[in-house]
């Protein structure tokens, strides 16, 4: 493992996040549809909007930080459901873990990952030696543990999505590039980055205290954009919208596309989200079959060079590729020569994950949020159930069922909709001719059906211990002044807030369900009620803009953050937060680890145990850091805000996968 040193102080900026804030758009919704912010508006007064349940006593004491309830400060002493102490916030050019823990980097970008491989050589990178190597911007991680089918928390497949690309810190020479002409960029470096995406799938093992990766495994594997071959399966194979020239079936992709986060199935396959896939795409939407859909969907973004390059980025040239993309993926792990799926029967969007779940009648249910702007929350619940005696059996088992978007109504309930063709307005009048068309226009459905616009769903998280539901609402940075709201207190709130659905019956496959705000994210100095804040630890305790968040084996809940440039707001980089969800301290936090400058904190997931806490830190480094504090200057290739985590003159920084343990051995968050 090698060696960290401090370094000064500065901010987070996120490249995501920045793509986002570019855009002249407030979100490609402009449907009449209610947003969040109204209905928690008609439902909550302004002042009694905190953390769901919370007694109004505890309320005041947060809002205030002083004259706490006795039963608030019992509660405190007690120390909630986490043990640790909770780290200093600020920024710095490495990354920090709670006293009494471990955090060691597993495997960095340009680790070899397949058997052959050559090592990493930042100076001489090459497509081809990149689709042998571990990729870039390292988002979900998911472990699947062997022997298959135990519950091994020593030994297993690590799963990581490879989101994107950060071109400035990445290559030689380039530094930010400009969108226009992308004059830096070549076929060779386009194609480097098209290696650099998609996910990487290795053994690992822990030996005498220690994790490390089990060189040459058969399963180690690499799937990249460029050039794995991926399967269409479900409602939309085979449909006319899919066919290319290179692909007249319609049944073929190649390569999968900002793999954000994602989730493992009950019979131990990965599921990765494709997430932003509009910005790969350039050319002239003007003109094309499907002008306004491609507007809905953001597309062409024109992030990247690869249209220069490639004509099937090309919306121009290749009118149907970018429906092709913003699916879910399943790979099976254990098999490293089988081919991925897209599953299309789970719908089409900007897919942040897909966690799993198993109902009490045996179905399985996967919860999704589509990252963006005033966009949904949805749902797919398989007609089949699961069988745990026969993987074989659950092998398309994702082919089949119901997708469903959530409208969530003014006295706490809400409805899951059903985006089934044939069924209300999803018919040939308006646009649907069969359930293909309804999975390709996810949001077109959402849309028609009245769905609530929500502020950027990212993860959604079942609790299989109390049946709970998590939603994470990073921000909303576009709510205009006369949008402030019981919800978003702030108008261009950068902050965020989290909500609790509680599912009919306790059912996951309910049509029905309760819903409460979790917590309000904020600087209690900032927002009017408060914010994610514990009081033992003053202005510490607050977090901002939640993203991606796992359940442990005990049914705690832990936040991962992505501030983009609301780093100079929080004063703190992204980390590892844990979030209470009952009693007392109900909605407060505390900071476990925290990322190096630039850097966002992505794919909580612990091992059976709970004694292993695996983290992904993508992005380190990346431009826009001269605004902060010590780092007056555009982070490059040559000169980043930080080497982390080599340190070494002659290696850039590297997005990493990083394991903590506890010192004593112990559970994680004790």
């Amino acid at each position: 493992m090698d060696p960290i040193r401090p370094g000064a102080e500065a901010a987070e900026y996120s490249c995501r996040a920045e793509a986002y804030e570019a855009s002249e758009d407030v979100g490609s919704n402009a449907s009449a549809n209610p947003t969040i912010g109204d209905v928690v508006n008609a439902r909550f007064g302004r002042r009694d909007v905190l953390r769901g349940m919370l007694g109004v006593a505890a309320v005041s004491a947060l809002a205030g930080g002083a004259g706490l309830a006795p039963t608030f400060r019992q509660a405190l002493a007690a120390g909630g459901s986490f043990g640790f102490t909770e780290i200093e916030h600020g920024v710095d050019e490495t990354h920090h873990v709670a006293p009494g823990y471990r955090a060691d980097v597993l495997i960095r970008w340009g680790d070899p990952v397949v058997e052959g491989a050559p090592a990493f050589d930042p100076l001489n990178q090459t497509a081809a030696a990149q689709a042998q190597q571990f990729g870039y911007n390292n988002d979900f991680l998911g472990f699947v543990p062997l022997p298959a089918g135990s519950d091994s928390s020593d030994h297993g497949l690590l799963c990581v999505n490879h989101e994107y690309t950060s071109e400035e810190v990445m290559f030689p020479g380039l530094g930010r590039q400009d969108k226009a002409d992308f004059a830096g960029m070549t076929r060779e470096l386009v194609d480097i980055e098209l290696a650099a995406h998609g996910a990487s799938i290795v053994e690992i093992r822990r030996q005498d205290g220690a994790w490390a990766l089990v060189p040459d495994s058969s399963y180690n594997r690499r799937i990249t954009g460029g050039t794995t071959e991926i399967a269409v399966a479900g409602p939309a194979a085979g449909h006319d919208r899919l066919k290319t020239s290179a692909d007249p079936s319609g049944k073929l992709v190649i390569g999968t596309l900002n793999n954000c986060a994602g989730g493992i199935t009950p019979w131990g396959t990965y599921l990765t989200a494709e997430e932003n896939f509009n910005g790969y795409f350039w050319g002239e939407a003007a003109g094309h079959p499907e002008e306004a859909k491609l507007k809905r969907y953001g597309a062409p973004g024109g992030w990247y060079a690869w249209g220069k390059f490639h004509d099937r980025f090309d919306v121009s040239k290749e009118a149907n590729e970018v429906n092709r993309f913003g699916w879910i993926v399943e790979i099976d792990p254990l098999d490293p020569t089988s081919r991925p799926k897209k599953r299309t029967a789970l719908g089409r969007f900007k897919h942040e994950g897909g966690e799993t779940v198993v109902a009490p009648g045996g179905q399985v249910v996967i919860y999704m949020g589509d990252d963006e702007r005033f966009d949904y929350v949805y749902k797919f619940v398989t007609a089949g159930s699961f069988d745990p005696s026969d993987r074989a059996a659950n092998r398309d088992l994702l082919d089949e069922g119901t997708l469903f978007v959530a409208r969530f109504d003014e006295d706490g309930g809400g409805e899951w909709l059903p985006l089934v063709f044939g069924e209300g307005p999803l018919t040939p009048e308006n646009g649907f001719h069969s359930q293909a068309d309804v999975v390709i226009d996810a949001r077109l459905a959402g849309d028609l059906l009245g769905a609530t616009r929500m502020d950027r769903p990212e993860d959604v998280e079942p609790n299989p211990k109390t049946g709970k539901v998590y939603v994470m609402l990073t921000n909303n940075t576009k709510r205009a002044a006369d949008q402030v709201d019981a919800a978003n207190p702030r108008a261009e709130s950068a902050f965020g807030h989290i909500i609790e659905i509680a599912e009919a019956g306790s059912d996951f496959t309910a049509t029905r369900f309760a819903w409460e705000i979790l917590v309000k994210c904020g600087d209690p100095a900032v927002a009017e009620v408060g914010a994610a804040w514990n009081p033992a630890t003053s202005e510490n305790g607050w977090f901002a803009s939640p993203d991606n968040c796992a359940v442990d084996n005990r049914g705690r809940l832990w936040i991962t953050t992505d501030q983009g440039s609301a780093w100079s707001k929080s004063g703190t980089a992204d980390g590892v937060w844990a979030l209470e969800t009952e009693g007392a301290l109900r909605g407060t936090g505390r900071m476990f680890y925290r990322v190096p400058i630039g850097a966002e904190m992505c794919g909580p997931c612990f091992t059976a145990d709970d004694r292993n806490l695996f983290v992904a830190v993508q992005h380190v480094a990346t431009d826009g850091t001269k605004d902060y504090p010590g780092f007056e200057r555009d982070s490059t290739f040559e000169d980043p805000a930080t080497r982390w985590p080599d340190f070494r003159d002659d290696m850039p920084p590297r997005p990493s996968v990083v394991v903590i343990t506890k010192e004593d051995g112990g559970v994680i968050g004790s």
